[in-house]
């Protein structure tokens, strides 16, 4: 089954909650929340207070990308704030499998990002632990950027992985998603495809949604 999951950075933050509540009204399936900390990547969006702040807006599940230098320090405040999934970046120097472990402790699921440049060798030690693995498919920080190709054969070979030994996991992508683009990673075996710019711009947004769905 194929996900979608619109990214709130491309909302209009002037009508915060109304965004949040018309994409709770839509078909998506998540709502994507991308947090930066101006550390770990050179923009700065929001923190847990935030998200606390939209979910009364919202019922959907909040897929929440933590792109920070020492996230473990705030799992439990995304966590009571909301979060339904709670992803960590590969690149962090935290002990990976512990963050992953305290995720689900805290009774959300765990996501593991890997950026553009980041080699997905050695996923296998990682897919018991995780709910879901998220690849890049731009640098992480700004959105509007162009789709990295590279990113599809990194996706095959961890869905290659998944198969292999059986795991319950999603893989997701996020970056240049188009209609187009979305149909490469399909059938490169992502199932979660996670949209901002083109999304927020098409003129039918249910039709675009559709559209990321093949």
């Amino acid at each position: 089954m194929i996900k979608t999951a619109p990214s709130i950075l491309s909302s209009d933050f002037s009508r915060f909650g109304e965004e949040i509540a018309r994409l709770d009204r839509s078909s998506c399936d998540y709502i994507h929340v991308d947090v930066m900390d101006g550390h770990f990547v050179p923009n700065l969006t929001f923190g847990a207070p935030v998200v606390k702040a939209m979910r009364p807006f919202a019922k959907k599940v909040f897929d929440v990308h933590l792109m920070m230098d020492q996230p473990e320090k705030y799992l439990a405040d995304f966590r009571e704030a909301g979060a339904d999934i709670i992803g960590i970046h590969r690149e962090i120097r935290a002990d990976l499998k512990d963050v992953l472990a305290r995720i689900r402790a805290l009774g959300a699921r765990a996501s593991l990002t890997f950026n553009p440049d980041t080699p997905v060798d050695g996923i296998e030690e990682f897919l018991p632990l995780v709910d879901q693995v998220l690849l890049m498919s731009v640098h992480p920080g700004f959105g509007g950027q162009s789709f990295i190709p590279a990113a599809l054969d990194k996706g095959y070979r961890v869905r290659q992985a998944i198969r292999k030994g059986g795991h319950p996991v999603d893989l997701e992508i996020d970056g240049g998603i188009n209609a187009e683009t979305a149909r490469l990673a399909r059938e490169a075996g992502f199932n979660v495809l996670v949209a901002g710019s083109w999304l927020y711009k098409h003129p039918d947004f249910e039709a675009g949604l559709a559209s990321l769905r093949g």
